[in-house]
């Protein structure tokens, strides 16, 4: 009996948490769990005011498995902001140039403020004539020229984040904080007193980490990174970031009003991360959902903040190379979400 009950790999969270989920609400936990598996989906998990309700693991999934979260690791960059900015060693609203002086001599890239570069509008070409994927060293992506004005063009890709991880790297050299990279400061000032454990996070071959992919973690984490984001910042009654410049993630630029300091908001004429995706297209259909910011990956790996419901769900799947080579396949959030919602 032991062993069939661990074949399966699922665990439907303690009878005080089913308890506070009514059954019809579990049916659709189910409903929605059916769906995500038929889809190489192996983690699954809903919590809401802070309890989890049901979660669920298959296939390669483990509870204490950390799984890649290809370019859902790329909204931890606009929550680190905002601890920059509460340490006061940041503000989005500075040019970049200011700490980066290779900016200073071009006339495109010296207008370029932070949040422009985390708004993916900076005019820097976010793919910089890489093949999807292929993430540039921080040197690399300092090196990329601007080839349109500020704030005219959304462009989705690596390139800016990697040079938000030089700004920030330069920042806390100058400050003097102990920190050896972007990630022993995120790991510091968020990832420890949260509890979250990355499994592993891929580097470059500067030694210097990933900020537009790589990052591994345990659906558990990743959906406590979502809560912190959903309680405004503040984690066991202290403020970790600052609360303005977190509430600025969810800000979207005129470029591209369904995208904000590194998350996605769904809403009509969001402009996705690429024609294979599959976010922009439902874009229309998810707003009438209701608020929702996404942190989302190659083979629709997914982490969903819905504010009006206090909820945060996460969904990890496999196969992320064959995602990358032929796109979202036949996943819908908006029909994944409908399932758990019963909307």
């Amino acid at each position: 009996m032991t062993k069939m009950l661990l074949s399966r790999r699922s665990t439907l969270i303690g009878l005080s948490a089913l308890a506070a989920a009514p059954a019809f609400a579990q049916t659709r936990f189910e409903a929605a769990k059916a769906y995500s598996t038929a889809r190489r989906g192996i983690s699954f998990l809903v919590m809401q005011r802070g309890q989890v309700l049901v979660e669920d693991y298959q296939g390669l999934g483990l509870r204490f498995k950390g799984w890649e979260l290809a370019s859902g690791t790329k909204s931890f960059s606009g929550v680190m902001a905002a601890a920059l900015v509460q340490d006061g060693l940041l503000k989005l609203d500075e040019y970049c140039a200011d700490t980066l002086p290779e900016f200073l001599s071009d006339r495109y890239r010296s207008a370029i403020r932070v949040n422009d570069l985390l708004h993916l509008v900076s005019g820097i070409d976010g793919k910089g004539g890489r093949r999807f994927g292929d993430v540039p060293t921080y040197a690399e992506a300092l090196a990329a020229p601007s080839n349109s004005v500020m704030g005219s063009q959304f462009s989705y890709g690596p390139v800016p984040f990697q040079v938000f991880g030089e700004l920030a790297r330069r920042k806390l050299v100058a400050a003097k904080t102990g920190d050896a990279d972007p990630l022993a400061y995120l790991t510091r000032r968020l990832f420890t007193p949260l509890g979250i454990r990355p499994i592993r996070w891929q580097r470059g071959s500067d030694g210097m980490p990933h900020l537009p992919s790589g990052a591994a973690i345990t659906a558990r984490d990743w959906a406590k990174f979502g809560q912190f984001v959903l309680a405004g910042g503040v984690h066991e009654g202290k403020a970790l970031v600052d609360p303005v410049a977190l509430k600025a993630n969810f800000e979207a630029s005129k470029a591209n009003p369904g995208y904000g300091l590194t998350w996605w908001m769904p809403r009509p004429g969001m402009i996705g991360p690429g024609p294979r995706s599959g976010v922009a297209g439902e874009a229309v259909s998810l707003s009438g959902l209701g608020k929702l910011y996404m942190a989302a990956g190659a083979g629709n790996q997914r982490l969903y903040l819905l504010p009006e419901q206090d909820m945060v769900i996460v969904r990890q799947a496999d196969g992320i190379a064959q995602s990358l080579r032929g796109g979202a396949g036949d996943w819908s959030d908006q029909k994944f979400l409908s399932l758990i919602l019963g909307a």
